[in-house]
């Protein structure tokens, strides 16, 4: 049997092409900067993010048109994580989407699926856990396999837990901010993928990303 050959991770300063799929939606591509990229994972930047209206949990805004985020992706993980401000800046949190682990289908080209749940961290608050809903919806439907739901359900309350130890999330993700990324506020947009609409009341499912 042939082994494949290891994919090499992208380099930091090259854009990097997402072919994001979601369970019943279209699936789409997206582009990104790279930032930092070694075995602790792979930090990519999104100066703007194409919404058309702001996000909320709670009632307070966790993301605006326009706003930069910093984002983080783990070989091998069943989620990434989202650093996310408003539009001025201004840090909101941090936001984790459940999916399957990244294939590196090339070094600059990645392919994964959403698995609809999503850990949503405040600066200041309890965190919460959004999208159950729609993840029980979609295997209801067909949409997902009942192991992989599990499995992203598992992810989900190890996430929860790995706040509640101090254990999650990474040191990576502390060591970046909008200081560190270049032309933060004024560069042009990389096309991200933005948060995706739901059905779910805003306050309670700000993302899915669309």
């Amino acid at each position: 049997m042939t082994r494949r050959r290891a994919i090499p991770l992208p380099s930091a300063g090259t854009i990097v092409e997402i072919r994001y799929r979601r369970l019943g939606r279209p699936t789409e591509t997206y582009r990104q900067q790279v930032l930092e990229s070694g075995a602790r994972g792979i930090v990519t930047f999104q100066p703007r993010t194409p919404i058309d209206a702001p996000l909320a949990v709670a009632d307070a805004n966790i993301l605006e048109p326009g706003s930069p985020v910093i984002w983080f992706t783990f070989p091998h993980a069943w989620h990434d994580i989202g650093l996310f401000h408003l539009a001025d800046g201004t840090p909101t949190g941090l936001y984790a989407n459940v999916l399957t682990p990244v294939e590196f289908v090339s070094q600059n080209r990645w392919e994964t699926t959403d698995l609809c749940l999503d850990v949503w961290v405040p600066r200041r608050g309890a965190a919460r856990l959004l999208d159950t809903a729609e993840l029980a919806d979609a295997e209801a439907e067909g949409l997902v396999a009942s192991a992989v739901a599990v499995r992203a359900r598992e992810e989900a309350k190890r996430l929860m837990a790995g706040l509640a130890s101090a254990s999650w999330p990474p040191v990576l993700v502390s060591e970046w901010s909008l200081a560190r990324a270049p032309g933060a506020l004024g560069a042009e947009n990389p096309t991200r993928h933005p948060p995706r609409e739901s059905a779910s009341p805003p306050e309670s499912s700000p993302r899915t990303r669309s």
